[in-house]
């Protein structure tokens, strides 16, 4: 698939496609033109019955230092080219989130700003141990963008949350183990086995569950994510009941069952 733009690149294998950050010679620094092809790219994938995980990741051992700041002067000559730059980035960050099938942020090397933005949205980030994370506004004099903002908090904690903002200071791998930014690490040589094996276990099991905690996880006061189950009622209760209806209904749960009876590797179909 050719995303259009320099510096990003979609490679697949199986039901597992990956989003490849590709500028480890300006240490995967996010152009303009990135940023505003994320949106798209994974519209894309998001739409093809063949994705079933998507791993965003970057090359040559580092995953992203952030936006590009050579670019970066530019847009903010203005108040009206930076409002617009900060657009392409949460558009993209939101595209990112709320992409309906499991994302998988595997990180080497500097994860920063931009970069670290992008890791936080998916739903869940493995590093090996030369990744370094932070979060970098306070060094440029940039207000956080307030949705990038909550989720660093729901991810590591309002503490921890404060903390990275306040210093913009880098952590190690350990450190944001610790704190719950990601959810393994692994050494350099097993690290690529081990995230891929990961999302090829996931791309085995039914879609139809993983698709329904993906969504109900999503769910908080606001409604539902993605979706508007109707006027009448609880928006969030109404989303819970479609899919278990969905699920009642489905060959998945009666393949599941026969499976497991029958000692064998379950063949699910539901694809959404």
């Amino acid at each position: 698939m050719d995303t259009g733009v320099d510096g990003l690149v979609v490679e697949a294998e199986g039901p597992i496609a990956t989003l490849r950050i590709d500028r480890p010679h300006a240490r995967g620094a996010l152009t303009a033109a990135m940023w505003a092809a994320l949106p798209g790219t994974l519209a894309a994938l998001d739409a093809d019955p063949e994705v079933s995980v998507l791993v965003l990741t970057g090359s040559g051992g580092v995953f992203s230092a952030g936006a590009d700041i050579r670019e970066l002067r530019g847009h903010y000559a203005t108040a009206e080219a930076a409002d617009a730059y900060h657009a392409l980035n949460s558009a993209a960050e939101r595209a990112l989130a709320g992409f309906g099938k499991p994302t998988i942020a595997f990180v080497q090397g500097p994860c920063v700003g931009g970069g670290c933005q992008l890791a936080a949205a998916c739903d869940l980030r493995f590093a090996d141990t030369t990744a370094r994370f932070g979060v970098t506004p306070a060094k440029l004099g940039i207000v956080y963008d307030a949705g990038s903002t909550a989720r660093l908090a729901r991810l590591v904690g309002v503490s921890t949350a404060k903390y990275l903002l306040f210093s913009a200071e880098l952590i190690d791998a350990a450190h944001a183990l610790r704190v719950g930014l990601v959810d393994g690490v692994f050494g350099p040589e097993q690290a690529h086995k081990s995230v891929y094996d990961l999302a090829r276990t996931i791309a085995s099991r039914s879609q139809l569950t993983v698709r329904a905690a993906k969504d109900l996880l999503a769910m908080d006061l606001s409604g539902v994510p993605g979706a508007d189950p109707g006027a009448d009622g609880d928006p969030v209760e109404a989303w819970r009941e479609r899919w278990e209806r969905e699920s009642r209904g489905s060959a998945d749960v009666r393949e599941g069952l026969a499976a497991f009876t029958e000692r064998r590797a379950p063949r699910f179909a539901w694809n959404g």
